[in-house]
């Protein structure tokens, strides 16, 4: 909590052309020229919707996905399978976002990787899958599944332990099969912890893997992976020149106010429609 609270404080260099050699006392108070530079920055439109569509396809595609694994999970009825299950899921959570990259570069590799060596074996032509734009969203979805399967699942498994079980006598009785009892007790039986997942999805909505996002960022995939942090990134601590703090915190402030105003949004959807509410 120290570390995330102290370092509000420096967001005042926003509002000022900071100089690390003068400090915040001693650099000079430009006021909302930072803000305005922004919205005149032609490129700004392209980072905002490169990180639009990558957080919508973690919304839509990612977080279903768990939820259903999560599911299907629950009605493996052999426990050591289950757990062997749930224990293999849950470990690429522990694996850093650089060795995941690796992994990838490694797997698809245009000359060594196992999916283009069955490509060229199959007819085709190999594929430079890490340097194609169209490729990079699809990979960054899929390591993202990859990486957060197990740790969601952890989070819904207890929320269905937590079920009477006696529902899921009465469901029988009343002639529901394994899907009948999956779709009318269990899944409403975890839609407060879906829902809050979800408030926490849309908070994040703004705020992509940069890890991530940087590992996979090259000149050739740049017009779908570079997005608002990655631009941060660049300009505050870019090689060439002086690295612009102010107008990368400025930007960053603006990514954090959309973000705030989106889980007001969501908290008052959930607030309407489910007894769930994160404040």
């Amino acid at each position: 909590m120290l570390f995330k609270l102290l370092p509000v404080g420096g967001m005042v260099i926003a509002f000022q052309d900071y100089s690390a050699f003068l400090g915040i006392r001693g650099s000079e108070w430009v006021g909302l020229e930072n803000f305005k530079r922004m919205l005149t920055d032609p490129y700004m439109l392209t980072l905002v919707k490169n990180t639009v569509i990558l957080a919508v396809l973690s919304v839509v595609c990612v977080f279903p996905f768990l939820v259903i694994f999560s599911l299907f999970l629950n009605e493996v009825r052999f426990q050591k399978f289950k757990g062997t299950i749930q224990s293999v899921s849950f470990l690429p959570y522990f694996i850093s976002s650089a060795v995941m990259v690796s992994i990838m570069y490694t797997v698809l590799s245009p000359t060594s990787g196992i999916v283009n060596n069955l490509i060229v074996k199959m007819g085709g032509e190999s594929v430079n899958f890490m340097a194609k734009p169209e490729w990079f969203r699809p990979i960054y979805i899929f390591l993202q599944i990859w990486q957060m399967l197990g740790y969601n699942a952890v989070i819904y498994m207890a929320g269905i332990a937590s079920i009477n079980g006696e529902l899921y006598e009465a469901a029988e009785v009343d002639g529901c099969g394994r899907w009948g009892k999956m779709i009318h007790v269990t899944l409403p039986g975890i839609s407060t912890s879906v829902i809050t997942m979800l408030i926490i999805s849309i908070g994040n909505i703004f705020t992509v893997d940069t890890d991530r996002i940087l590992l996979l960022y090259n000149a050739s995939n740049a017009a779908t992976s570079d997005v608002i942090q990655s631009y941060v990134y660049r300009i505050a601590f870019q090689s060439l020149g002086f690295p612009d703090y102010s107008y990368g915190t400025a930007v960053n402030i603006v990514k954090s106010l959309l973000a705030f105003i989106l889980v007001i949004i969501a908290n008052k959807l959930a607030d309407k429609y489910a007894e769930t509410r994160l404040f």
